[in-house]
């Protein structure tokens, strides 16, 4: 098997590194070189005739870039250099209706195109992540191989038709983000007690056999771990807007989802005022996506422009 990635950032990189364990081989793309993944046996190569030239057909390759133009940009470059039959996944957090814009657009061309909500941060990308695939069946099937190798064990899903796995992952951040308020509240309940409690043990303690045992309460047990001071995390909680848009939808349909509407009010608070819960949130989110600490003025732009349809 093989795979080219095009973004060879903390997601692709770290996929492309469990490529090489897993016996699939990689070609990347990217605007730089990388030694440390050249290192490993990963070609590495900066343009389109060397990288599709490099990947026999039909060709299976897998974008691992921000949401937005970034993925219309690419494909415009990328889609003359390839063949019929060949498959694009795209494994970003891209809003799913441009996902069935762009399956739309170049099935017309004989290219298959692939919605692949990607999950389990970077760990997951370097051992194994969680696929929720959207797409024809006879795209997913020429990729499926490749995905399950590189899937936890029962982490691999072919949600449905084009868009429904960018959908599902969608819903999935929403969850998410419902979690991190909730587990960031309860720091903040423990840190203002009476009691002299070591939050950390008692993440650790609700690690083990616990109701709310989660990859969240294991990352804030280590998160706490390697802070010296709880209050030199930053509260400023970025994000990249995803959810908003999930918001939205739930709107335009007339579906409740007060907690996860309010999960994303409270990261807007985090903007504007001291936050023991948003540190907690920026810890946790650190933990599984390496998102920063603090106000980052890329992601902030991101936010505004990662989705292409209009509501």
């Amino acid at each position: 098997m093989e795979l080219g990635i095009i973004g060879l950032g903390k997601m692709g990189g770290n996929l492309a590194l469990q490529c090489i364990d897993k016996g699939v081989r990689v070609v990347g793309k990217a605007r730089g070189p990388k030694p440390k993944l050249s290192e490993k046996g990963i070609k590495v190569v900066n343009g389109y005739d060397e990288f599709v030239g490099s990947l026999k057909s039909p060709r299976v390759i897998y974008l691992s870039l921000p949401a937005g133009p970034t993925i219309d940009k690419v494909l415009k470059e990328l889609v003359p250099h390839l063949g019929k039959g060949d498959v694009i996944i795209d494994g970003g957090n891209s809003y799913y209706k441009d996902s069935i814009r762009r399956e739309a657009e170049l099935s017309k061309l004989g290219i298959y195109f692939v919605d692949c909500g990607t999950s389990g941060g970077v760990e997951g990308a370097r051992y194994g992540a969680c696929f929720m695939v959207g797409g024809k069946t006879e795209a997913v099937k020429l990729c499926e191989p490749i995905l399950k190798a590189l899937a936890v064990e029962g982490g691999y899903l072919h949600t449905g038709e084009p868009g429904s796995g960018h959908f599902v992952k969608l819903v999935h951040n929403g969850i998410e983000f419902g979690m991190l308020q909730a587990i960031g509240e309860g720091v903040e309940l423990l840190q203002r007690s009476n009691f002299a409690l070591n939050l950390r043990d008692i993440f650790r303690n609700w690690s083990h056999g616990s109701v709310i045992r989660s990859w969240l309460v294991e990352l804030m047990e280590k998160g706490l771990g390697e802070i010296k001071d709880f209050r030199e995390i930053p509260d400023y909680v970025e994000d990249t807007g995803e959810v908003n848009w999930l918001v939205q939808e739930a709107v335009e349909k007339e579906i409740p989802i007060p907690i996860i509407t309010h999960s994303v009010i409270e990261l807007f608070k985090s903007r504007e005022k001291e936050s023991v819960t948003a540190r907690a949130i920026a810890i946790m989110r650190h933990g599984f996506g390496g998102h920063p600490y603090g106000k980052d003025d890329y992601i902030a732009k991101e936010r505004k422009t990662s989705r292409i349809h209009p509501i």
